[in-house]
């Protein structure tokens, strides 16, 4: 049964110039033009537009569709190299699906550390991805025998800042305090409680200072003040 584009692209799901495009990278064969002038498709035709178009469902490109179809018509093709071309595919799947849930915690880390209120010059979500950019514009330094003896020396050198927080409403502001903390250079650990109305900060002096800490609380609209023992 010979059809029209506009019926073989409705018997397929898809548009015309999705036939036409298929038609253009070889995909497809180009149909059959009988004297009437229209172009007329086949059964096969359809079946193997719409293989084209489930294969790039399941995120295969064109190329490797193309391939694939090759395999398809060959008599002398063995099963293993399709099967082969599907677990490849099945792997980069799971490799984009790992990078997808790395994204979703690390926006669960910065939506949970928003108190979704306040200036914007404040904004802990922005301030993140500023961090965030910065340190991937940033090249690490290659290892060395003089950089592992500093780091260290550093991690010996460590301080604790213990600060009173006045003007946190609820947990959320301990969160927020809690992610300006780790956004400063130098800061390992950094523990707020609403509760206790308070922040223990285990810091690098080298990079920074009491003064920085106290004042990254501040930009947040909180008050500050250093613990004494």
């Amino acid at each position: 049964m010979w059809m029209t584009i506009a019926r073989a692209a409705r018997a397929a799901g898809v548009g015309v110039e999705t036939i036409r495009f298929y038609e253009r990278r070889g995909l497809i064969a180009q149909p059959r033009k009988p004297a009437n002038g229209f172009r007329e498709y086949d059964a096969d035709s359809v079946a193997r537009i719409r293989i084209i178009r489930q294969a790039q469902e399941l995120g295969f490109s064109l190329r490797e569709i193309e391939e694939l179809l090759s395999l398809r018509a060959d008599p002398n093709a063995d099963c293993a190299e399709v099967r082969a071309q599907a677990t490849t595919k099945r792997d980069e799947v799971e490799q984009k699906i790992a990078h997808l849930e790395r994204i979703r915690a690390a926006l669960d880390m910065l939506i949970a550390a928003c108190p979704g209120k306040g200036a914007v010059t404040a904004c802990s979500i922005l301030d993140a991805l500023t961090q965030m950019a910065d340190k991937k514009a940033t090249k690490p330094a290659p290892l060395t025998a003089s950089s592992i003896r500093k780091r260290t020396t550093r991690r010996i050198l460590m301080k604790t800042l213990v600060a009173t927080i006045e003007g946190m409403h609820c947990e959320g502001c301990a969160e927020t305090i809690k992610a300006l903390l780790k956004m400063e250079p130098g800061v390992q650990t950094a523990t707020v409680s609403f509760k206790e109305r308070s922040a223990r900060i285990h810091f690098d002096p080298s990079a920074t200072s009491e003064g920085s800490l106290i004042a990254a609380i501040e930009r947040g609209g909180y008050k500050a003040v250093r613990q004494t023992s």
